[in-house]
């Protein structure tokens, strides 16, 4: 696949994302900079550091489904943290590295995913052929077919046989069959015990010396063949699937293209602070430095190192400032980008216009109850206007603030629907205050429903 130009990553967020041209703009260049850096020559690829990026805006104008995006886009691992669950090592809490941990977790899921895709047809086949192990008979000169049992003679009778039973398993007449199947159990859940908070190192290599110990344990179980065949086909796709190559492979793509969405990057802005909560924000930061600088994290799967993952951060700084951060952090995020706060007529364009609309979203919901739901232009510009105008009231929470007024527009219908079905209902604006006019008069409840 070709890499895409700016110019269509823009387009492509454009699909789901309304306004926000200057931020869209910037990740796109970052995410065609990951290709330009990758045909470099050797000797200058290691010396271009990512140009990471500090998203700034209120909450619910598009900076997570940005960047939620565009790792979409780039088929990149790509991780969403929030800087303000990490403490200053030494503290209770999670330290910084465990979000490469997590990240480089993402990765191998992924690589395992497409390499399992491609040894499906094998994994089908060889399924197939345990399946048919089962269905044949114990006994020489025996076989089931059908649910009857039929003399056959003891050589090519038995391949007859066998292609007899393939034919119906193909067609699906023995799905409905119950069988008994042994399938690798999963591991035990003692082990999960390990990977708490605040011990992720302690944790790796318990984990793995105690897998290690574990005999892998089988499991009996009765279950129709459809499903027999799927687990099946599960358990011999991830033996064919070469672990060594998938390991290298996730943390090659770790390396060249992760993305970490580092949100409430200003939750811990500020500098030397006496105050008890504030102890550690500076602490954390500078935990930070290192890993945005470029470092190497140990894993279990190896060592990871972050010189090139591309790291967004984003915070509504309403308080404090990029420039309340230590020195050394505003250096290592050159791309700032100040996102726009959200209109009313950005409200009506987020409700009608991308592809995963609002409004879509709820028609098609109803749709599955064989209700028929309307929205006129008028219904759309009303809800709209409700959800700015609870904005400037309360806290401004942007987009959000839809999907409270939607839900709270669209209840009823939403709980009678069962009931409904066939019907077609037309969504207007004398519908929309009428449903919602009694809530807006009563500032106080208002704040609390909407």
């Amino acid at each position: 696949m070709r890499p895409l130009t700016p110019a269509q990553i823009v387009s492509a967020l454009d699909r789901y994302i309304v306004g926000q041209e200057r931020a869209k703009k910037a990740v796109a260049i970052a995410l065609r900079n990951r290709w330009r850096r990758q045909n470099l020559p050797p000797e200058l690829r290691d010396e271009v550091a990512p140009k990471n990026i500090i998203m700034i805006g209120p909450t619910g104008v598009g900076k997570t489904e940005i960047a939620r995006r565009l790792a979409k886009l780039a088929q990149a691992p790509f991780l969403k943290v929030e800087a303000s669950k990490y403490t200053e090592v030494g503290y209770v809490g999670r330290d910084v590295e465990s979000m490469i941990r997590d990240l480089s977790e993402l990765s191998l899921n992924m690589v395992k995913a497409e390499m399992m895709a491609e040894v499906r047809e094998r994994a089908d086949h060889q399924a197939e052929e345990r399946l048919l192990d089962l269905l044949l008979p114990r006994r020489t000169g025996e076989a089931f077919v059908s649910g009857t049992l039929e003399e056959v003679s003891p050589a090519a009778s038995r391949d007859a046989t066998r292609e007899k039973l393939r034919g119906q398993l193909r067609e699906g007449k023995l799905d409905d069959r119950v069988i008994e199947i042994d399938i690798q159990a999963q591991a035990a859940p003692v082990l999960e015990l390990f990977s708490g908070q605040g011990m992720e190192e302690v944790g790796i290599h318990l984990k793995d010396m105690l897998s290690n110990l574990m005999p892998g344990r089988t499991r009996r179980r009765r279950v129709k063949i459809a499903e027999a065949r799927r687990l099946l086909a599960q358990e011999e796709a991830q033996k064919l699937v070469d672990m060594d190559e998938a390991v290298t492979q996730a943390i090659r793509r770790v390396e060249d293209s992760g993305i970490v969405f580092l949100d409430e990057l200003d939750k811990i802005a500020g500098r030397e602070s006496t105050h008890g909560p504030d102890v550690s924000r500076e602490g954390v930061q500078r935990d930070l430095l290192p890993i945005v600088e470029g470092t190497t994290v140990t894993t279990k799967y190896g060592m990871i190192r972050t010189d090139h993952i591309l790291f967004i951060a984003a915070g509504a700084f309403h308080v404090a400032k990029p420039s309340d951060l230590i020195p050394e952090l505003q250096g290592r995020f050159p791309i700032r980008v100040e996102l726009e706060p959200l209109t009313r007529e950005d409200f009506i364009r987020i409700l009608s216009e991308p592809d995963n609309a609002l409004i879509r979203q709820y028609v098609e919901l109803l749709r599955t109850e064989g209700v028929t739901l309307n929205f006129g232009l008028d219904a759309v510009e009303a809800v709209a206007e409700i959800a700015s105008l609870v904005n400037q009231r309360t806290e401004n929470i942007g987009a959000r603030r839809l999907y409270t007024v939607m839900e709270k527009l669209l209840e009823e219908i939403s709980f009678t629907a069962p009931d409904m079905r066939g019907k077609e209902i037309r969504i207007d604006a004398g519908y929309v205050h009428a449903r919602l006019a009694e809530t807006l008069k009563d500032e106080d409840l208002s704040r609390y429903i909407l």
